[in-house]
């Protein structure tokens, strides 16, 4: 029989679950993401996972974690700070303490805390003795996930780690019943997964409603809360992360453009999940080829580009600076050659799994000689779908390499995405050139400078390719200085006349304020909530992010001089800060950290509203 419960109502609440690799933490964030979006609130997600995969259990730097803020509201981050947590064992708790807010909600799985896993985690003492202080801030409720777990599963004749593996579908029951959840987009998950287990199937369906009924029955909680649907724009909704919006784009605009997909790839870093949806969508025309190293990867995707396909790559920022010989080839060779740069945190291998926006100096200037490309830069999960679509359209264009600055924390977060309507994608034509009469491999279009685009074997196309210098128009090689000055600058000038063919920036906030906030990527979000947040307080500040960097808007130096002060904001130590510094001579306050996380919105208040008194003190 049930108890009759509170429900209480609320606009926004982050909730993070937290516990080893092996927990399935990802996939009960994920999944709680699934039915939120269902239950139609807007959210964001930030899963956050360790580089270690294979960390021994119990330790803090084997701890991950998937944080989501749902909302009856528009939200922008994924929440600094959350509400709920939920600790699958002491090391989770230990990593996550210090981010929970005052007064929060701890679910804690109390079976881990045994002596064993408290001195892995760090802790002198148990926190969930009565006489412990550490969670006196907190409510704290203590259930024994492990065993609840195993008694549920008791009469099914399945291994002791295998039922153990099924634990986090019963937190995930607990959590649907605090937040009254419904568990049909739950259930319908695990049929399509394991369908063809029935074993499996039915453990973690068992446990799933275990967790929910405990809830339903027992006095574990007192209050269940009920987030309202947000008022988004009418449409259809889904679920979406970075990886498959990137993805479904170029999907997109292969259809548009009517062109094969090649995509090459290393594996094994921040850009594998693409690598492995596009190969799970070989029915529409896609080549998703897994390489021995970075070099072919590039080499192969530029080998496509020249037979006439969508020639595609992807990795992160040691991968880009493998690639860069054979990028540069397709500069010479002026070939729509597109890179996707999943940037992660640090030099070298660094952290793989942190975000990070390290890799823009490198994109504009990383390169032998004059080389120039196309820039651009999502700055959320489902922009990742038309930023996509954008770079496609703009190397087939242009005929040139695109390059695209992705953050892993994009890449692995996600969001609502109203499905669009092909309709509403850019018209694009990949124009190859079939007529011999006077035909000059490198002759170009007046308008665009781009050369034509050959496919291999068109006959009387014949021509030399290569990266050797070209002559102008008939391109022969050569080592002519006037020549090579000329062919350099008009790349130069083909790259420029973009910004004719992109949109001009639009202001958000307050048109009139004395500070402008300047992004690029995924600060987009913090920016926008922390604007927001200081107006609320009946302060004025404006802000604009910056989707493409090579080249910039037209009208950005216009913007940028009509704001008494201009700050910009990154996740590296001043890239675009020192781009718009040096291109447009104006002083600029900045804003930038390399922590391998998103920038809190609390820290960048803090930074605005100390800007705003700057300026008035001047």
């Amino acid at each position: 029989m049930s108890v009759e419960k509170q429900i209480n109502e609320v606009d926004t609440i982050t909730v993070k679950f937290a516990g080893d690799s092996g927990d399935g933490i990802q996939l009960t964030g994920d999944q709680f993401g699934n039915t939120t979006a269902i239950a139609g609130n807007d959210f964001a997600t930030f899963p956050d996972f360790p580089s270690e995969i294979r960390a021994p259990l119990g330790t803090t730097y084997g701890v991950s974690s998937y944080q989501i803020q749902f909302a009856a509201k528009d939200i922008y981050t994924p929440g600094d700070t959350p509400e709920v947590l939920v600790c699958f064992n002491p090391a989770a708790l230990k990593v996550n303490i210090g981010i929970v807010n005052k007064g929060g909600l701890i679910i804690v799985n109390e079976d881990e805390f045994t002596d064993k896993n408290l001195k892995k985690a760090g802790f002198e003492t148990n926190p969930l003795d009565p006489n412990d202080d550490t969670l006196r801030d907190y409510r704290v409720h203590k259930i024994k996930i492990t065993t609840l777990t195993l008694e549920s599963l008791n009469e099914m004749e399945m291994g002791h780690a295998d039922k153990l593996r099924c634990k986090n579908f019963l937190a995930l029951g607990v959590v649907s019943w605090l937040f009254s959840r419904p568990l049909e987009p739950i259930e319908n998950f695990l049929k399509s997964k394991f369908g063809k287990k029935p074993q499996i199937l039915e453990a973690n369906m068992k446990v799933l409603h275990a967790g929910f009924n405990i809830c339903d029955t027992m006095e574990i909680f007192p209050i269940m809360y009920k987030v309202p649907p947000a008022k988004l724009e009418p449409g259809t909704y889904r679920n979406i992360n970075g990886a498959l919006a990137t993805s479904y784009g170029l999907l997109a605009a292969a259809e548009k453009i009517k062109l094969p997909i090649v995509f090459s790839g290393y594996p094994i870093t921040p850009a594998s999940e693409i690598l492995h949806t596009l190969a799970a969508l070989k029915q529409f025309n896609v080549a998703a080829i897994q390489t021995e190293d970075e070099i072919a990867a590039v080499t192969m995707a530029l080998g496509a580009a020249y037979g006439g396909s969508l020639g595609i790559t992807g990795s992160s920022g040691p991968g880009l600076a493998l690639k860069v010989e054979a990028i540069n080839l397709a500069v010479m060779t002026e070939l729509p050659l597109i890179i996707f740069d999943f940037m992660r945190s640090g030099i070298s291998t660094g952290m793989p799994t942190k975000t990070e926006q390290g890799d823009l100096l490198m994109s504009l200037f990383g390169r032998p000689s004059d080389s120039h490309l196309i820039v651009l830069a999502p700055s959320s999960a489902q922009d990742c779908f038309w930023i996509s679509i954008e770079a496609v359209r703009l190397a087939t264009k242009y005929m040139t390499p695109v390059i695209v600055l992705s953050e892993g924390f994009l890449i692995n977060s996600s969001e609502p995405w109203k499905i669009p309507n092909l309709d509403d994608i850019p018209e694009m034509k990949s124009g190859f050139r079939t007529d011999p009469k006077g035909y000059l491999p490198y002759k170009r279009n007046k308008a665009t400078l781009a050369r034509d685009w050959v496919r291999i074997g068109t006959p009387g196309l014949e021509h030399t390719i290569g990266g050797l210098e070209k002559t102008n128009e008939t391109g022969q090689i050569t080592q002519d200085p006037e020549n090579h000055d000329l062919m350099t600058r008009l790349r130069y000038e083909k790259t420029q006349k973009v910004a004719n063919d992109i949109p001009e920036l639009e202001i958000m906030g307050d048109k009139d304020a004395d500070l402008l906030l300047v992004g690029w990527g995924s600060t987009l979000g913090s920016m926008r909530a922390s604007m927001e947040a200081v107006a609320s307080q009946g302060k004025k500040v404006a802000m604009i992010n910056i989707r493409h960097l090579n080249p910039l808007p037209k009208n950005l130096g216009d913007i940028l001089r009509s704001f008494k002060k201009v700050a910009v904001i990154e996740l590296n130590l001043g890239h675009l800060n020192m781009l718009i510094r040096s291109k447009f001579l104006i002083d600029t306050a900045f804003l930038g950290r390399v922590t391998g996380q998103p920038i809190a919105v609390t820290e960048m208040i803090d930074f605005i509203n100390k800007e705003l008194e700057t300026i008035k003190e001047h």
